[in-house]
């Protein structure tokens, strides 16, 4: 396993962490909580010290499985993040922060999330949605600082709205921000364009999400795939787009010249081959998927050629509108 540094935070963090957002069940389907366990044990057996969930990931279901598996282990990071008090994902523009981040709701659920860990220090604390129209509030800012000097929060984050990566420069020039998250893959590039050299100057740790969009870019996604009843996937991929991305991906690999099965090691490396990537989160719900995203850090990084030849699939469209 290789390591970086998390921005200014200083804390030394495994390349590929564990998404969580799966074993937190709800709008993932088919999650055990026997096999989740497994998986947690594996990553950290294998490496991985760093660990992304949030609040809403299950009802906190997913923040409760991190506390079975380590306890208070000091040997892992745990990153969480602070829901939006009406639920909103993304946050609509003219949302006032009353709305979705008042002072009193984000401290109690730092107090929840705190709970569910069995922590009395969370390593990193991320507001779960954002918009810079919030930025410049007083409460915001007061909530910032009050959340750095109460020692429950170490550092604090922000995970950016889905495909806006400048949707957050106005609150990192605050100077209270130490990461952010936000979504970066081979399809989704456009952090490169502002965020990443903003995030490079400021030394603001980034962990990138999705890297391989949500299955697309495993290569398993095909016209004739069926997703389980209530698998949020089956929307992502509604209509056509599973049609889309398998013909996208196609391109893809006739283009660098792999074998399908090796997409998802060429997809994860690319997220990380970026020297502002502090880490990538892939979601792993089985010791199978921890030991094939650890895989990747074990093999070559890709050539500078073939980071060109992929930067050419750059393919902006939201698919979670």
């Amino acid at each position: 396993m290789q390591y970086r540094i998390l921005g200014r935070t200083a804390l030394k963090i495994s390349t590929v962490g564990f998404g969580a957002w799966g074993i937190g069940k709800g709008l993932w389907v088919g999650a055990e909580d026997d096999v989740s366990l497994r998986a947690l044990h594996a990553a950290r057996d294998s490496g991985v010290n760093f660990f992304d969930t949030a609040l809403a990931y299950g009802t906190g279901h997913s923040e409760e499985l991190l506390r079975r598996a380590f306890g208070h282990s000091g040997d892992v990071i745990i990153a969480s993040k602070v829901p939006p008090k009406n639920f909103t994902w993304p946050a609509r523009r003219g949302t006032p922060l009353r709305e979705a981040f008042p002072k009193r709701y984000v401290f109690d659920s730092l107090d929840t999330t705190l709970k569910n860990l069995g922590r009395d220090r969370v390593d990193v604390y991320q507001f779960h949605v954002w918009s810079d129209e919030w930025a410049d509030q007083d409460e915001w800012l007061e909530t910032v600082r009050q959340m750095r000097s109460s020692g429950k929060a170490r550092f604090v984050g922000i995970s950016i709205n889905d495909h806006e990566p400048t949707n957050v420069l106005k609150a990192l020039g605050s100077g209270l921000i130490d990461t952010v998250q936000v979504i970066y893959n081979i399809f989704d590039q456009s952090p490169e364009d502002k965020l990443f050299p903003y995030c490079q100057r400021h030394d603001i740790g980034v962990i990138a999400r999705v890297p391989f969009d949500e299955g697309s870019l495993t290569g398993k996604v095909r016209p004739d795939t069926q997703f389980a009843p209530g698998d949020f996937r089956d929307q992502y991929f509604s209509g056509d787009r599973k049609q889309q991305v398998w013909d996208h991906v196609q391109r893809l690999v006739a283009d660098i010249g792999i074998r399908l099965e090796e997409l998802p090691s060429v997809a994860l490396r690319f997220t990380f081959s970026h020297e502002a990537v502090s880490t990538v989160i892939p979601g792993m719900r089985t010791p199978e998927h921890v030991a094939a995203n650890v895989a990747a850090t074990e093999v070559a990084p890709l050539s500078q050629n073939l980071l060109a030849r992929l930067r050419k699939h750059r393919w902006e469209r939201n698919f979670y509108s």
